[in-house]
């Protein structure tokens, strides 16, 4: 198999998704924080059917602390898991109130402390809302690392992203993380990958696996 140095694979995705972002609406830090915990095992697509009609009633994050839950979970039952995530937003905005002054904090430490929010999440509301460089890995960053050899088969996600940050500049870990996104959503899917435009066949472990 052929080696690619991780400047090239950067250059790579920088050519193939310039313009790689968030995919998730939202208007303020509260409605981006909310929607990336409703992200969970399910799409940006979806999450953003159901958050227009749930911000329309519950528009700042006191109220959705003060709501009736039976109410929240009304708004999100497309949702897989809706039960469990409507917990977790509502958590999330009782501990934002109640230990933050209605402020969403900016640092990983403060931020995981909340319902809902795991290092992803984290990462992801410290460099939409506050653009502080982060690298979340969630399924598509964790597969397309590992096809890429930029980790091992068996690392967990926080060791992804301990490697990431390590091999990838501080200043694109934001970029890249969304540019990874795009490349696992639109191009090296789960299962039945679009090999033929991908610029990464000749160092893909799973391309190479079975030849």
């Amino acid at each position: 198999m052929e080696r690619m140095s991780v400047e090239e694979i950067l250059d790579h995705l920088e050519e193939l998704f310039p313009d790689a972002h968030c995919e998730l609406d939202h208007r303020n830090n509260y409605e981006m924080a909310v929607a990336v915990i409703l992200s969970a095992q399910t799409t940006d697509a979806s999450v953003n059917r159901v958050t227009p009609a749930l911000f329309e009633r519950f528009p700042t994050i006191e109220s959705l602390a003060e709501g009736d839950r039976e109410e929240i979970e009304q708004l999100i039952s497309s949702l897989g898991l809706y039960r469990a995530k409507a917990r977790s937003i509502q958590g999330f905005a009782k501990g934002i109130t109640e230990q933050f002054d209605g402020e969403i904090p900016s640092d990983m430490k403060s931020l995981t402390s909340l319902p809902g929010v795991g290092r992803k999440c984290a990462n992801v509301i410290q460099s939409e809302c506050f653009g502080v460089p982060a690298l979340a890995v969630d399924t598509h960053v964790a597969r397309i690392s590992r096809r890429l050899g930029l980790c091992y088969q068996k690392d967990t996600p926080e060791v992804i992203e301990r490697k990431l940050k390590k091999k990838i500049p501080e200043e694109r870990w934001s970029k890249t993380h969304h540019q990874m996104i795009f490349f696992g959503r639109y191009l090296c899917h789960a299962r039945k990958p679009e090999c033929g435009r991908c610029p990464f066949t000749a160092v893909c472990h799973e391309k190479n696996k079975n030849l």
